[in-house]
């Protein structure tokens, strides 16, 4: 490590968000630009380079961290780029939309703030685009060998250039317009502006990557057809089965699944709309679900104008300490956090009867109700208890013009026709069933990502992408020196 005392020198200092009122305004990344380089290296500088770095385990890609920090401290660039891409194909994508479970590992966290990992990965990513530290890397020779990929979230782009960059020829269909998969559609620009993604998808082309958009495997393209074309082929089409909500009212105009509302948002910041269809503006919007994707809606509604936003969570508010009793480290803690979103619906006052920011704790939807015309004009809700058991008395009423349901996805969508054309197995959960190997049911089919392993992280993508090319890889060749971080039964530490 650069500074043996850094750790108790330095305090945590991370990358500072654009005030309130300025951000809500426009759909920019919400971060200072260019805050984040002149702290970076003292932040680095507090990574202890432990015998046992348990933010390797904490991330499943491995990422080499006290390796980059010490290197970034020095401020070898280069190096550093190096040593971060030696893991993770896209550490500008982690870096702003992981919610880093390796600072949750982070040896200092046992009893201080851990070390702003997650910043110095964005840093790293960034300033190696910068300097021109990541050109495209073409295979040497070609293996003869083709592969399909089935969707362009960040588990089939790693996937396809692995495999591309291993000699061979990778096709990857997308069934929207646009490559990306959620994080194209999902993610709002706030989060993550999309130029990212087109640098990175321009470095897959010119390596060679072929991609085939508004393209559904199972319609546009019959799935049987596609394995007799290609040699392997990976099914990496995400976990878009959302989960409901089967109340009274449920049927009323004006209730949205998230992933109705947040695409339409990005398309207006694509430019194919003006205004969006499903726009919060002045309408009281109650988002139904505590996770990520509702906080997602939560900044979008508010920079579309809504009159109120209030965010239901069916957990009690977490406290702002880790129990160390039920969630010891190094594991994943829950407690209270603060998004950029959260930040701004309290700074705003969006939910003036919420209980912390936007957000309504231990809140159960019960029935929805409407007007003459049919449209949804109020949910009604009842505190739960830590059993989820209602609380007699608590009952109320919200008032709710638009309602968004962001409550998960059980699995990959069924509609298309991929999964029975193909006759893949699946799980009693509804992923695609496969082997220790990655590999399906049927043979020279592969499946990775959400699709199989179930709703989960982006590093948890990336990982699988990377390791199920090295399956492939494997199947067509013999043998393979791609990586595979990690494998098909591996899970997040836990208790």
């Amino acid at each position: 490590m650069a500074d043996p005392k850094g750790f108790m020198t330095t305090p945590r200092q991370e990358w500072p968000r654009r005030p309130v009122e300025e951000r809500v305004r426009d759909w920019d990344e919400v971060y200072v630009p260019g805050a984040l380089l002149p702290i970076i290296s003292k932040q680095a500088d507090r990574c202890m380079d432990c015998g046992v770095p348990f933010c390797h385990d904490a991330c499943p890609l491995g990422n080499l961290i006290p390796e980059w920090n010490d290197l970034v401290s020095r401020e070898d660039w280069r190096a550093a780029s190096d040593r971060l891409h030696a893991t993770n194909n896209f550490p500008e994508f982690t870096g702003r939309l992981c919610p880093a479970p390796c600072e949750a590992g982070c040896v200092l966290a046992i009893n201080q703030p851990a070390v702003t990992i997650k910043n110095v990965e964005c840093a790293i990513a960034d300033r190696a685009w910068e300097e021109g530290f990541v050109p495209a890397r073409p295979p040497e020779r070609l293996s003869g060998k083709t592969v399909a990929v089935i969707g362009s979230g960040p588990t089939g782009l790693a996937a396809a250039q692995q495999l591309t960059r291993a000699g061979h020829t990778v096709a990857v269909y997308e069934k929207d317009d646009r490559l990306g998969g959620l994080m194209r559609y999902g993610i709002p620009e706030f989060k993550m502006e999309k130029r990212h993604l087109e640098r990175r998808i321009g470095q897959m082309r010119a390596e060679g990557t072929k991609f085939r958009t508004s393209t559904v495997v199972g319609r546009d393209v019959g799935a049987a057809e596609l394995c007799a074309r290609y040699d392997a082929v990976v099914v990496a089409t995400g976990a878009t089965a959302w989960r409901e909500l089967p109340v009274p009212g449920r049927a009323l105009d004006g209730i949205h699944q998230a992933m109705e509302y947040l695409p339409l948002a990005n398309r207006v910041c694509e430019g194919d709309l003006e205004v969006s269809p499903l726009s919060a503006a002045d309408r009281h919007v109650v988002i139904v679900g505590g996770g990520d994707t509702g906080a997602d809606c939560l900044g979008t509604a508010v920079r579309e104008g809504a009159a109120s936003v209030t965010q239901l969570d069916i957990y009690a508010q977490p406290g702002a300490e880790r129990e160390e009793d039920t969630e010891p480290w190094p594991t994943y803690p829950k407690i209270y956090r603060l998004s950029a979103a959260h930040e701004e619906a309290r700074d705003l006052r969006t939910a003036p009867a919420a209980d912390a920011d936007a957000r309504l704790f231990a809140a159960s939807t019960l029935h929805f109700a409407g007007d003459g015309s049919g449209h949804v004009r109020s949910l009604h809700l009842v505190e739960v208890d830590e059993r989820r058991q209602p609380v007699a008395g608590t009952a109320r009423a919200l008032p709710a013009d638009l309602v968004l349901l962001a409550l998960g996805f059980s699995g990959p969508d069924q509609e298309d026709g991929l999964i029975q054309q193909l006759g893949l197995a699946l799980e009693a959960r509804g992923t695609i069933a496969r082997d220790d190997g990655f590999a399906t049911n049927v043979p020279g089919v592969f499946a990775a990502g959400d699709a199989a392993r179930g709703q989960s992280l982006i590093v948890w993508a990336i990982a699988e992408g990377r390791a199920v090319a090295a399956a492939v890889d494997h199947y067509l060749t013999g043998s393979s020196r791609l990586p595979a971080p990690v494998s098909p039964r591996d899970r997040p530490m836990r208790v």
